[in-house]
């Protein structure tokens, strides 16, 4: 059995890498054209479109440091997009729901890149809140890196893995 026989070559999922990268980049377009920054605008109870600028990581880790961390989470998130690639192209053929959350992350995380590389800052813009507590604002590229982390815990209770010569 060839390499790829047996890994299946997940690299076939980039293609949803892509389509966040380009759902983030383009809505991400769209809210700075359209909206004013900090002025929350009402779609639905608890939620606004709110167009803010974030320096640093999730929840705004870091974003009052000197600058330094633009490079830093560049950097960082160069590196980690290498390893989910290497890691993608070694899963086996069973492991189709990994190689998903995989190119999630992926393309959340290169759409992210984007923005720290060409703005200095990531662009964020959906706003929940309840109350008078409101939730940091994200993105779609946000949402994806979420949404994969979330497989991959719910991998960990998911039932054990098939053995490597069985098929899916």
């Amino acid at each position: 059995m060839s390499d790829t026989e047996a890994t299946g070559s997940k690299l076939r999922w980039l293609w949803l890498s892509v389509l966040v990268i380009v759902l983030d980049l383009g809505t991400k377009a769209m809210a700075s054209a359209m909206l004013t920054y900090g002025d929350p605008v009402p779609v639905m109870p608890m939620f606004n479109l709110t167009l803010l600028h974030n320096t640093g990581a999730a929840f705004s880790f870091l974003a009052g440091a000197a600058g330094w961390q633009r490079w830093f989470f560049i950097t960082l998130a160069l590196v980690v997009s290498v390893v989910l690639v290497y890691w993608l192209k070694s899963l086996r053929r069973h492991e189709t729901w990994s190689a998903i959350a995989i190119v999630l992350i992926l393309g959340g995380a290169l759409g992210n890149v984007y923005d720290r590389v060409v703005h200095g800052y990531v662009v964020d813009f959906l706003h929940f809140y309840w109350n008078n507590y409101h939730f940091p604002a994200f993105n779609i590229a946000d949402t994806a890196i979420t949404i994969g982390a979330g497989m991959m815990i719910l991998d960990i209770f998911r039932k054990p893995r098939e053995p490597d010569g069985d098929p899916e």
